[in-house]
């Protein structure tokens, strides 16, 4: 399927799966939060019904994205990427969804996890 397209190459491939992916788990994690008038019960079947997709996303990605299926990445990378996503995608919906502003100590440990991300990839194909 995608994996196929001489045009994308897969660590963009994976790239915008993860990115997907963590858009809806950021949703199923974090929405319920701001609705009050959800119950516990609601809270938790909507979350489910929305991590789904991610999971639809995810796994492609970390397959497609790792060395053992023709993949840039080892796991530790993969993961590593990951959290960066998860980081970028959170922000986002932090201030678009939530309506929150990130502290500035906030956005420092995130600019720390995005070192990590470059220290994980340096010397490495």
């Amino acid at each position: 399927m995608l994996s196929s397209d001489p045009f994308v190459p897969r660590w963009l491939i994976t790239v915008l799966l993860l990115i997907g992916s963590n858009t809806f788990m950021t949703f199923a994690w974090y929405y319920h939060v701001k609705q009050k008038a959800w119950p516990l019960l609601v809270a938790i079947g909507a979350s489910w019904m929305i991590a789904l997709p991610e999971y639809i996303l995810q796994v492609p990605a970390n397959r497609l994205g790792h060395v053992d299926h023709g993949g840039p990445f080892s796991l530790p990378q993969l993961k590593i990427l990951q959290e960066a996503i998860t980081l970028g995608v959170f922000t986002v919906f932090t201030i678009l969804v939530a309506h929150e502003k990130p502290r500035i100590n906030d956005l420092i440990a995130m600019g720390l996890v995005l070192a990590a991300v470059a220290v994980s990839f340096y010397g490495r194909r």
